[in-house]
């Protein structure tokens, strides 16, 4: 059944929406993946926080425009494209799209949205290999925290050398 333009309309102003609060954005053709396959995507996407959505091309680019995105043309896309939009990890669009490539050869990246300009199929493939924003912040922390930590080891040290040598004193005159 045909869409009404007021449901076309809501499609487009949604997908606008989308490219607008997206941090970052992976265009994948999905083609050859079967309903149970991308049933299952889209419940690891949900899972992430990371929307999922299929549009037309021209709806895409017509969006795009509205949006600001004038550099990026879904018309040159060679098939079906699915946008898959990062809210909160910029990151994260990219791992979930790569890790799920892993086990289905089907689903292939054509490229992406990163700080407002396009990029391509090996950009957001490097891009999802880097660790995410959480494990950055972990490791940050844990790299800020060694100096300390081996400053408070080194004080204690000296205190235990300390500790040692009056229980030493103390044994040699209970003997």
């Amino acid at each position: 059944m045909a869409k009404t333009r007021v449901q076309k309309e809501q499609a487009l102003a949604n997908y606008q929406e989308g490219l607008k609060r997206a941090k970052s954005v992976v265009f994948v053709n999905f083609d050859k993946l079967k309903v149970k396959e991308i049933e299952k995507l889209r419940r690891q996407c949900r899972a992430e926080n990371i929307g999922y959505v299929v549009a037309k091309k021209t709806l895409m680019k017509l969006a795009m425009h509205k949006a600001g995105f004038e550099s990026v043309n879904p018309k040159t896309f060679d098939s079906s494209v699915a946008t898959v939009f990062g809210f909160e990890d910029e990151v994260a669009p990219a791992r979930v799209v790569q890790t799920f490539a892993k086990d289905h050869d089907a689903l292939k990246t054509v490229g992406g949205i990163l700080d407002g300009t396009y990029v391509d199929r090996d950009r957001v493939i490097a891009l999802a290999m880097l660790p995410s924003k959480h494990e950055l912040l972990g490791k940050l922390v844990g790299t800020i925290q060694a100096p300390v930590s081996g400053f408070v080891n080194v004080l204690a040290g000296n205190l235990r050398g300390l500790l040692y040598a009056l229980n030493a004193i103390k044994e040699s005159k209970s003997n």
